[in-house]
């Protein structure tokens, strides 16, 4: 569940942004659970072509360092620096596995990261790992696949994805497939939606506290371009939360 899948996506991901749940939902959430970010260095992991690492250097973060397992996906987001410079660094690195950076973050960002862990010994490595990388009270981002999502809104597609679960769960958790429906051809991801107390577990292990688990969602925005009964399964059945938490 990993790096091979991603390397054949390059720049088409950006497209996932632009989807109704990412767009309306995902993105909008996010961006108001880091909140201001004007002076702070930011350290966003598995950052895919780089999407939230520019946003946040948009909003006045000091420093921003992605870091992705994909070497395509860091030279597709080094490709978009080139085109329009922000002066965001980009680094290939296995979360699992990162080194003591070359300084200490007040923020770290982790967007559909620990939940490709293959263990719960290497989500602990990967919180741990993590941490080091924090100033002390720093702050730790996180969303994924909200870890009960029952898998059972018939309408999920309206919203630019389809979320399967898969036989044979992983220790984490749950296999899940997510498709989401792009253009020119859907892309399909396999990965985990680890069990909510795997996650706190971890964190916890690593030297994380005041873990708070934040809600999905829709925005003022979505809520005008497409009126509240089209947004009636998404809110009933959200499937992805976020989490906030300090070193």
């Amino acid at each position: 569940m990993g790096v091979q899948q991603y390397d054949g996506i390059g720049e088409a991901f950006e497209g996932f942004k632009a989807l109704p749940l990412t767009q309306y939902g995902e993105v909008p959430s996010f961006l108001g659970l880091v909140g201001d970010v004007r002076g702070a260095s930011v350290l966003d992991l598995a950052c895919g072509t780089g999407f939230y690492s520019r946003e946040f250097k948009r909003r006045g973060a000091s420093d921003v360092l992605g870091v992705d397992i994909s070497g395509e996906m860091i030279a597709a987001a080094r490709g978009i620096e080139r085109r329009d410079p922000l002066g965001v660094r980009y680094d290939v690195g296995d979360v699992a596995e990162l080194a003591l950076l070359d300084r200490r973050f007040d923020i770290a960002l982790a967007v559909q990261c620990l939940n490709y862990a293959r263990d719960i010994a290497e989500m602990e490595r990967m919180c741990r790992n993590i941490h080091r990388n924090l100033v002390p009270g720093g702050q730790f981002f996180l969303l994924g696949q909200k870890p009960d999502y029952a898998f059972d809104c018939a309408s999920l597609e309206t919203y630019g994805f389809r979320c399967e679960p898969l036989p044979g769960d992983v220790e984490t958790g749950t296999r899940v497939r997510i498709t989401a429906l792009v253009e020119p051809e859907p892309i399909t991801i396999v990965s985990a939606a680890p069990r909510r107390e795997v996650y706190e577990d971890c964190l916890r292990a690593a030297g994380f506290g005041d873990i708070e688990w934040v809600p999905l969602r829709v925005s003022e925005a979505g809520l005008r371009e497409f009126g509240e009964d089209f947004w009636a399964d998404l809110v009933a059945h959200p499937p992805l939360e976020m989490l906030r938490c300090r070193a």
